[in-house]
């Protein structure tokens, strides 16, 4: 097989184990079919802005050329921290996106990854964004009614919980199983007070508990870790070889080095095997 394209990041499915589709162009490559075998990337020395196709020299925030990057809402800050969204304030870089992608329901969840971690995703991204991560459990832990609300309640549970995925240590293996029913419990019970302090500033509905939510449990297909994590870049590597013993979050881990696909977003590569 050989072909070539602007890559995205990963598609994945929840089954027994998660499957990955890597679109290169207009097609799909079936990446848990090439596990074992050995794969080959070429970086075309072309990049293609995710969201506007302008070619660029350098990208931004995996994928979006530098006019992008500052003026889509996608790339504002409060993405990374939602806490921080100013929908409200009138100053929303796009308001029809905001509209769209932050005044909806989202979860506040728990995440085992590479230890426990609390995080906040939109309902139609459940469970993508966990196996994106890497994590091998995950449960929802509140509903909220926008972005703001649940950056608001994270930031609670980041004073007794992590917010953070170590990729070096999820990548080297799979994270030690957690009780997450009772890690939730233990956590909503410490946070309980900052919780209801924030609940009386905000509408009766705005945060609802989810005590009876199923852990999802996610198995990567990997039939050998790596000992030592070394990441590759095609902005200083041009040619990528090696055979692939996994997939997991959105790393390639090969048997020489491990690849984030999703960093090089709209980077125009040929993959041969």
């Amino acid at each position: 097989m050989k072909i070539t394209g602007n890559i995205q990041k990963m598609q994945t499915q929840l089954n027994d184990t998660v499957q990955y589709h890597l679109p290169v162009g207009d097609e799909r490559v079936d990446m848990n079919a090439l596990i074992g075998s050995e794969i080959h990337f070429s970086y075309q020395g072309e990049i293609n802005c995710i969201a506007c196709d302008r070619k660029i020299k350098k990208s931004f925030s995996q994928g979006f050329c530098y006019p992008c990057f500052q003026s889509l809402a996608q790339c504002d800050m409060c993405i990374m921290k939602p806490e921080k969204c100013h929908y409200n304030k009138g100053t929303c870089r796009e308001p029809e996106w905001g509209e769209q992608f932050c005044l909806q329901d989202h979860y506040v969840y728990l995440a085992n990854s590479s230890g426990l971690k609390v995080g906040i995703t939109r309902g139609t991204q459940i469970p993508t964004r966990w196996m994106d991560q890497g994590a091998t459990q995950a449960i929802p832990i509140f509903r909220v009614k926008d972005r703001l609300t649940s950056g608001l309640v994270e930031v609670i549970f980041k004073n007794h919980v992590a917010d953070k995925t170590s990729w070096q240590k999820m990548l080297k293996g799979e994270a030690d199983k957690v009780d997450m029913q009772a890690r939730r419990d233990e956590l909503y019970a410490l946070s309980k007070s900052a919780l209801t302090d924030l609940i009386c500033t905000l509408d009766s509905d705005a945060i609802t508990f989810l005590n009876d939510e199923p852990v999802i449990d996610m198995h990567f297909p990997v039939e050998k870790y790596p000992e030592k994590v070394k990441s590759f870049n095609f902005d200083k590597t041009l040619e990528i070889s090696g055979i692939l013993n996994g997939i997991k979050g959105q790393y390639l881990i090969l048997d020489n080095g491990v690849l984030n696909i999703r960093k090089f977003g709209g980077y125009n590569l040929t993959l041969e095997t």
